[in-house]
């Protein structure tokens, strides 16, 4: 999922052919599931529906019907997607590093990075995170059990005792929040990702680390803190 989808062009055959190889039928499904993408980031998931779906993507009907059996199907498929981008992001940042400083460091790179790969996307995303009827508030709830369990294994590694579960949850949500922020931001905004960076670390520093640990950060991090008036 991504800023301004685009649905690449048909390969020369006809709509509504059956696509004659696996390789044809591999790039009909990417296909549905760019224009998914690209019909959620613009109406949501309850604007999403097959009609929405097939004049984006350039396809016929009875071709949609082939790869899924509703509108719901290929949207499952690109938040799939999108949960397990940001969970790799983060698992990959996490194995990197070897303290907790560098954790916290990477943790915002890889949600960044994540943003940015979404860009407009992010708007329904966000808006209906805690909608519980909505099919986005699932997967979301799961990604963010599966953040929190790394970053609980990962404090073990570190010899570390975890913190609590319910300040991770805030953790993970804050991130979120400053990553749709940076994502949505108009160029006089002040919102980038130097901004980004800052907050999240505070935050983090604030509910995962120790006075150790804020301590060795002022020292890396020049201005993390706002001095005193």
């Amino acid at each position: 999922m991504s800023s301004g989808v685009v649905v690449p062009p048909h390969n020369g055959a006809r709509r509504g052919r059956p696509p004659q190889t696996p390789e044809q039928a591999d790039e009909v499904r990417a296909r549905i599931e760019l224009a998914t993408a690209a019909v959620f980031t613009e109406h949501g998931s309850r604007g999403l529906n097959v009609a929405r779906i097939i004049e984006q993507a350039g396809i016929s009907r009875p071709t949609f019907y082939k790869y899924f059996d509703n509108a719901e199907q290929p949207l499952q498929q690109v938040l799939d997607a999108s949960d397990h981008a940001l969970a790799d992001g983060l698992q990959v940042a996490l194995d990197a590093a070897s303290n907790e400083i560098e954790m916290v460091l990477g943790g915002i790179e890889a949600y960044l990075a994540w943003a940015r790969g979404h860009g407009p996307a992010l708007r329904p995303l966000f808006a209906e995170l805690h909608d519980a009827s909505s099919v986005v508030s699932p997967h979301r709830e799961r990604t963010l059990d599966m953040l929190r369990e790394r970053l609980i294994a990962r404090f073990v590694k570190l010899g570390r005792t975890p913190p609590p579960a319910i300040d991770i949850d805030v953790l993970l949500h804050a991130f979120e929040y400053v990553g749709f922020r940076v994502a949505m931001a108009g160029p006089d905004e002040g919102v980038d990702d130097d901004w980004a960076r800052m907050t999240m670390a505070r935050i983090a520093l604030v509910l995962l680390g120790t006075e150790t640990d804020l301590d060795t950060a002022r020292r890396m991090l020049p201005g993390l803190l706002r001095p005193a008036e």
